[in-house]
This record gives C-alpha cells, structure tokens and sequence, in this order.
C-alpha cells in the first residue's frame, strides 16, 4: 500500500532515518541547551503529546527525533509530515489513507502516514498551515486514538505519539478562528521552546566544527578548519536562519576553500558583509540597561577564550586573573567546550 509523499520524510525501520545532507545531532553545551536537553529527558519516556516552538532552521525536526529515540518508542518508525503540504483532498489522503475507489485514480488502499506511524512517532511540521477541516479531523483521530481512512466509515485503531511544531502563534490564530481552539488544547500538553541560535551564541564554535566533521565524511577529504577572521565572523553574525543557515554557510565555505583552512572570503557574502555591520552581541540587559556581574564576568571569559583558541593560561593572562581561579569560573560556566583542554603545570 503506497504511503510515499514529497512533503514526507519517514524511516518505517527506526527513529533514525538516513539523511540527505548534514544533519546534526543536538550539539552544544551552553545553559539554553542544557535546559533544552533536560526537559527533552523529562518529556520522552510519556507519551504525551508535545508542541514545539522554533524558528525555521533552529531544529525542530531535530528536537522531535530526538524525543522518539529517547522514548519507549524508539524501535518504531518515526514519520515527519510537512503540513504545508496537506492542502487538498488528494494530500489529506495522504495523511488518514484512503481504500479503494475513495477518488478518481485511487486504483487501491493507502494506509496514510498516521497509520505507518503506528507504534512510533508522528512528528507534524508546520501544524500551523493545515487547514480547518483537516483540523478537525485530527482531533478526532488524536482523542479516539484511531483513524478513518477517506472513503471508509470505519475506524481504525492506532497507537502513536504526536509531536508538532511550529513557528507561528497558534493562540493567536485560535483567537481569529484561523486554528481550532480544541485542537490546540490537545496540543499543548507540554510546550518545548527552541532557542534561536543568537540565543546560544555560545555553541556557534561547536556546531561549526561539527559541521566541517561531517562534511570531511561526506565527502572522503580532510576536515577544514576555520581561519581567525572567518570564525569571528561566525560569532558574530545574527544567524536569521539558525543553526540550519549555520551548516549551509559551512558548506559554502567547503566548496570555495583553497588550502584546508577557511578564509572569511570563502563564507557567503551576507556573512561578510552582516558580520562587518553588526557588533558582537552584548549580554542581555533589563529596562535598567545594567546586567548581573556573572552575566558580564561569563561574557568576559567567553571572549577571551575565544581569542586565545582555548588557551585558558593565555585567556587567564588576558584577564588578569590567577589561572586557577580562570579554571574553577570556566567551569562554573560550563564553558569547558570553548577551551582546548591544555592545562599547564605549575
């Protein structure tokens, strides 16, 4: 029974699909990404349904995968709906199924992408954009815990986790009448938020290094690494698309880099010149414009790690600071992953 699609991507094996492209695990060590990771440990084990919230490109997709490997439901198949797709009669086929006969063409049954999710989980991208009357069936569908594939009456039971995303305000919408109020009550049993990458400028080095790990793997050569200037820009930039533009940018840069070492010339011109415009992000600061002095003391050690490549002697020189207080405050921080781990002897 056909279940394939163009707005879907689903591994009917595992929750662990191949890829097309780089793909990223959820990298980082900054304090917006321990607490991600922590309510993720919280969430997976139930199988309550979850709704994330992110901007496009800061991992949505990632954060649903991960939920699914960290579940019960781990063995099962892990299917990823694009609703922007599931516009019309013959897409919302797609998603319940249909039988024989449903509409003209449909020559034989499909069980749909909510039955392949049977035992694992259904990760509905961009819930946002699916229309009313689709809505509403899946509301049903999650309430009864089954689903009637179009041109049948009879239901048919399902056992799968829903998880959903979106970018969009679906409380605002439900207020116009453009979301189900219902549905969104069903939703949001648990709310995950995704830091946007500006937030967590901290993991720019490690998702950039990782990045140019797999793409040295992908493609069999040696693994680049990043000029002073091109990874000052890096930090710098505002990064509109999130960690999704970040390993597009390094892919660029791949292609164009001449001698193993990436050059601010080789990242694409809207790095060049948005790094050049924008300022390093200051610590955030409240109406007061005064911000905490372990905010601007971490923001500190931040930066001098980041111009010593890591070196917390050298940064602890730059500070002013006996080297073993730099040590004890990097590690208060949990900025261990911006050092190179070189400790020298007394």
């Amino acid at each position: 029974m056909a279940v394939a699609s163009s707005s879907i991507k689903a591994d009917l094996r595992s929750g662990t699909g191949p890829g097309v492209g780089i793909v990223a695990p959820m990298v980082g060590q900054g304090p917006a990404m321990q607490r991600l990771k922590g309510m993720i440990a919280a969430v997976a084990p139930r199988d309550c349904t979850v709704l994330i919230h992110g901007e496009s490109g800061a991992g949505k997709e990632l954060t649903a995968r991960t939920l699914h490997t960290q579940s019960r439901r781990a063995s099962g198949p892990f299917v990823a709906v694009d609703c922007t797709g599931l516009r019309d009669t013959l897409l919302e086929s797609q998603l319940f199924g249909h039988v024989k006969g449903a509409f003209t063409g449909a020559d034989g049954p499909a069980l749909g992408f909510i039955r392949a999710a049977d035992g694992g989980t259904l990760f509905l991208d961009e819930i946002g954009e699916l229309e009313l009357k689709t809505q509403a069936k899946l509301l049903r569908c999650i309430q009864e815990r089954c689903v009637v594939p179009l041109g049948s009456v009879k239901p048919v039971p399902v056992d799968v986790r829903v998880v959903c995303a979106t970018h969009r305000n679906l409380r605002e919408m439900a207020s116009k009448g453009e979301f189900r109020e219902d549905l969104l009550f069903r939703l949001d049993v648990v709310q995950v938020r995704l830091p946007s990458l500006r937030e967590r400028s901290e993991d720019i080095m490690s998702l950039a290094q990782h990045f140019l790990r797999q793409l040295a793997e992908l493609y069999g050569e040696e693994e680049r690494a990043l000029s002073h200037d091109a990874a000052a820009a890096l930090q710098r930039y505002r990064w509109p698309g999130n960690v999704r533009e970040l390993a597009n940018a390094l892919e660029h840069a791949a292609v164009f880099c001449q001698d193993g070492v990436i050059q601010l010339s080789d990242l694409p011109e809207r790095l060049r010149e948005g790094s050049a415009a924008v300022p390093a992000a200051a610590p955030v600061s409240d109406a007061t414009g005064v911000v905490t002095l372990e905010t601007m003391e971490r923001e500190l050690i931040t930066r001098a790690l980041r111009l010593t490549d890591g070196n917390q002697n050298r940064a602890a020189g730059l500070l002013a600071v006996e080297r073993r207080r730099l040590y004890r405050k990097v590690a208060k921080y949990n900025l261990k992953h911006l050092t190179n781990g070189v400790i020298e002897a007394e």
